[in-house]
């Protein structure tokens, strides 16, 4: 860094020739000696150095840095600018706030300066935890004895400091019982947001050394408010926030333990509670509970809270409702009426066995509530499930339900429509058009493959048309999205269409080019490159290479639906094109046009490829004619991993010795097929199909496809979906079995691709109906019910699969039902029989006691009754005629019923 001459002269050269290589200590004392204007006069040179100073990275900054620092409060006079200069996030780095040198130079400020300087720095919004100027704060607050600033950054600064640790210490109840700032404060934190992790961390195991048990030692002393502090926790809870905050915030309730009389007074408050997180729902039912056994609330609440928490999904909140009705009809049989009137809300709740539940509360206490309430019973008894409609019939003295309980009426199966063709639309016509696609593409963290081909195409096709006015275009769109290289270490992505586009702009110089293509130093490909990553940039680099060179009137590859399926008839037309026009395809651009293309059944589509002359003609004829690349049927195969690739049932004490996969096996489809110019895909096409290995050895590479996926991937081989199956295989699995997130959200895709849909493509449908997170589910559902809609469901291999995935414990009973009972509830509860009918033996040969096995029987009950379904199961008929009354048992009993009416 450079001194100006004007730095060097008089005190003020001085002061800046410290900041830049004097001593820290200094400072102070050349402040000193500097009036007013000369402070003044040092602010622009010493911003200036700021500025030098975020782009020097070197290891004398640290120690400039803090020199400027202190400089720089020194010379704002007024308190705004030293407040905003010490509170720069160049200067957050290092914790410059315990710096004895600042603390000199900030008192020896007026008194109001700092006061003022401190106001506005506790009222400055926080970036991160804690506040890097909070001593600064806390020393002059506890010199001047101003008022305790109540601001964010003050409270979450004064939090950090006192839970700092050192040596012997005590706890931190204790230091807040004698901090002056604590009966001003501890109200604030209930103001602050995404503090759960603070207030639960136990600085030891010492009672009192956790904030939560703190705040109740310090009421339970008197040094804070006791009202005040309770109606701040309850007005925290009832604001909402996020779910570790609201676990605290309980925490802290109960640390405070309010008596029964202190709830009671803030009763509206507790009730509305129950709307809130699981967990607050509960202790607030539980508060509730025992209010109304006091006699301290109105009769009327139980009337309301049930009306809050008979709709939640929670059993065990349901459950406890329940039991708190009952309890209050025995203890006071006068309020029958109300009671059972609060129970039949639950009828409606999807759980068939919470509407039995309800059912039995209302039969219990239906005499001592009167006729007054039958007519409302059987009005909400309507929407019970109708295997309980007839006990509800015989209770309230009239036939409950209508056509649905007859099967002989029909079962209308309600299935989403067949996805439809998702054309990409016109070719992009102008530069103008492809520069705003090209940034909206950038732009999205995941571009579709219509929004990728579509610009890629667009390039090659503008640029054979008028490149210098396409790059004049994209420049703009290039200054906020340079083209920096993918790194060593990175895949090819959507994303690295920017190398087209620095082809286009003639940023990447014709040679360079072709080194890299003639000697496979890629630009697009590192050591962390996967398979479709090669394919994906293959295809760049050979449309980089064909806008400087070749210069292609367009690509033939281009998809014509969004699932990257490329119809016949278009891929004719365009290799047509290339033979009037004498030009030669892309080897790459050729091969995944090939994997691309659907089947030509159309007679008029074969002749015209026949008609076709070039080698490349001739080998898309040969290709329609033959089928192009087979159907590839998967298999099941069991190999024993070796040492440290066990994989571990996560829900058991079990090791499996044997994993089972799902391989395609078709031996040699990597290697062809060849056409009559004995032409073959190109290496890195060929590396997605990879079949010249076994299949075990194959199904041991899903790890190569481990990363990752983006829908491109999926579009590389639409017509292959039990081939994509397969090989993801694993990342399906382990949305069930280690609670993974987010491969499911492919299942979708798959189900609306093309080709066979067989063993692979079953198994990851049944894996993602087991998936642990509820969006994975969710598109697991969506999936199923395109394959329904489009009669590629096979409901019996479904549920065989679901069977015995549940019964070995990769799948849990509780999620499948979950998944299920959402797609029955769209009205397809035939399809879901035609799965469930077939899991039965798997589901009830398994351990009876399974969580959520009860409700999976039960959604089969219910399927089969209203979609006519008929014949025993021998497994069902066996559980059915066991002793006891346990849930499975019960509803297998149900269900054997329903089947053999």
């Amino acid at each position: 860094m450079t001194t100006t001459a004007a730095d060097r002269q008089g005190p003020v050269g001085e002061l800046l020739t410290a900041v830049r290589s004097g001593r820290l200590a200094r400072i102070p004392e050349l402040l000193a000696a500097l009036d007013a204007a000369q402070r003044r006069a040092c602010l622009p040179a010493l911003k200036e150095l700021r500025k030098e100073l975020r782009q020097d990275w070197s290891r004398e900054r640290a120690e400039i840095s803090a020199r400027l620092l202190v400089a720089g409060v020194g010379c704002h006079a007024g308190p705004a600018g030293a407040a905003t200069w010490l509170a720069g996030s160049d200067f957050s780095s290092r914790n410059w706030a315990r710096n004895s040198v600042l603390h000199q130079v900030v008192e020896a400020q007026p008194v109001e300066w700092q006061v003022e300087v401190v106001t506005r720095l506790a009222a400055r919004p926080v970036r991160s935890w804690g506040s890097s100027m909070y001593p600064v704060m806390e020393a002059v607050v506890r010199r001047t004895g101003c008022e305790v600033p109540r601001g964010e950054a003050f409270v979450r600064g004064w939090m950090d400091r006192t839970n700092d640790l050192g040596g012997a210490r005590p706890t931190l109840a204790e230091k807040l019982r004698e901090d002056a700032f604590t009966p001003v404060l501890v109200p604030e934190l209930f103001e602050l947001a995404d503090i759960g992790w603070p207030l639960t961390f136990r600085l030891s195991p010492r009672p009192g050394d956790v904030w939560t048990e703190a705040i109740g030692e310090l009421v339970a002393a008197g040094v804070v408010d006791r009202t005040e502090v309770l109606d701040c926790c309850l007005a925290r809870l009832l604001r909402g926030g996020k779910p570790a905050d609201q676990r605290a915030f309980l925490e802290v309730l109960r640390a405070l333990d309010p008596t029964p009389e202190e709830y009671a007074a803030r009763v509206r408050d507790v009730v509305a509670l129950l709307d809130g997180p699981s967990v607050l729902a509960g202790h607030a039912q539980a508060v509730l509970a025992g209010l109304d056994e006091a006699g301290l609330i109105e009769p009327e609440v139980l009337t309301e809270a049930s009306a809050v928490v008979l709709f939640r999904s929670e059993k065990k909140l349901v459950r406890a409702q329940l039991a708190w009705l009952e309890r209050a009809a025995r203890r006071a049989p006068e309020r029958s009426g109300p009671v059972v009137l609060a129970a039949a809300e639950a009828f409606g709740h999807p759980d068939a066995a919470l509407q039995e539940r309800a059912l039995n509360v209302v039969a219990r206490h239906l005499k001592a509530a009167g006729e007054a309430v039958v007519a409302e019973l059987r009005v909400a008894a309507e929407t019970l499930n109708p295997v309980h409609h007839q006990r509800a019939g015989e209770l309230f003295g009239a036939p409950v339900g209508g056509d649905e309980d007859d099967p002989d009426t029909g079962w209308n199966e309600l299935l989403p429509p067949a996805p439809e063709p998702r054309p990409l639309g016109a070719p992009i016509g102008s530069a103008a058009e492809l520069a705003e696609e090209l940034s909206a593409l950038l732009a999205s963290r995941e571009p579709g493959v219509a929004a990728f081909e579509r610009v890629l195409y667009g390039l090659v096709r503008l640029t054979h048309l008028d490149r210098k006015a396409l790059a004049e275009a994209v420049e703009p769109v290039r200054r906020v999205h340079p083209w920096r290289g993918t790194g060593s270490w990175g895949d090819c992505t959507p994303r690295d269409i920017l190398y087209v586009v620095a082809a286009v702009a003639g940023e990447t110089p014709p040679w360079k080019l072709w080194d890299y293509l003639a000697k496979g130093r890629s630009p697009l490909r590192g050591a962390g490159t996967t398979v479709h990553g090669a394919v994906l940039a293959v295809r760049l680099e050979e449309a980089a290479w064909q806008v400087l060179q070749a210069r292609l009137p367009y690509l033939l590859a281009t998809p014509t639906d969004a699932t990257g399926a490329l119809d016949a008839a278009v891929l004719v037309e365009r290799i047509a094109g290339y033979e009037a026009a004498d030009v030669t395809p892309g080897k790459a651009d050729l091969s995944q046009a090939l994997l691309r293309v659907g089947p030509a059944t159309d007679e008029t589509v074969l002749k015209a490829a026949d008609a076709l002359t070039s080698p490349a003609g001739r080998r898309l004829a040969h290709w329609l004619h033959t089928g192009g690349l087979p159907g590839q049927p998967s298999e099941r195969v069991l190999f024993a991993p070796g040492r440290g690739l066990r994989r571990a049932n996560v829900y058991g004490d079990r090791w499996w010795e044997e994993i089972e996969r799902i391989a395609v096996a078709q031996p040699g489809i990597g290697a062809g097929p060849k056409g009559p110019d004995g032409e073959r895909l190109t290496a890195e096409l060929r590396a997605l199909l990879d079949g010249t290995e076994p299949s075990v050895a194959r199904a041991r590479k899903v790890y190569d496809w481990s990363r990752r996926a983006v829908d491109h991937w999926f579009a590389m081989l639409p017509w292959h979906r039990e081939e994509l199956a397969a090989r993801w295989l694993d990342p399906f699995a382990e949305c069930a079995d280690r609670d993974e997130r987010g491969a499911a959200r492919y299942l979708p895709l798959l189900a609306e691709a093309g080709g066979p849909a067989g063993l692979a493509l079953h198994l990851a449908l049944a894996y993602g109906l087991g998936a642990r997170h509820t969006e994975d589910r969710t598109a697991a559902v969506d999936a199923l019910l395109v394959l329904a809609a489009r009669g590629d469901l096979d409901g019996a291999l479904l549920g065989r699969e679901l069977g015995a995935l549940v019964a070995c414990g990769t799948v849990m009973a509780g999620r499948l039902g979950a998944a299920l009972t959402m797609a029955a509830e769209t009205g397809a509860r035939g399809t879901v029989w035609s799965v469930l009918g077939p899991a039965l033996p798997g589901l009830l040969g398994a351990d009876l006691s399974m969580r959520g096995l009860g409700d999976l029987i039960a959604l089969a009950t219910d399927c089969a009754r209203r979609t006519g379904a008929r014949g025993p199961v021998a497994e069902v008929t066996a559980v059915a005629e066991r002793g006891g009354s346990g849930r499975v048992v019960k509803e297998a009993r149900a269900l054997r019923d329903v089947l053999a009416v």
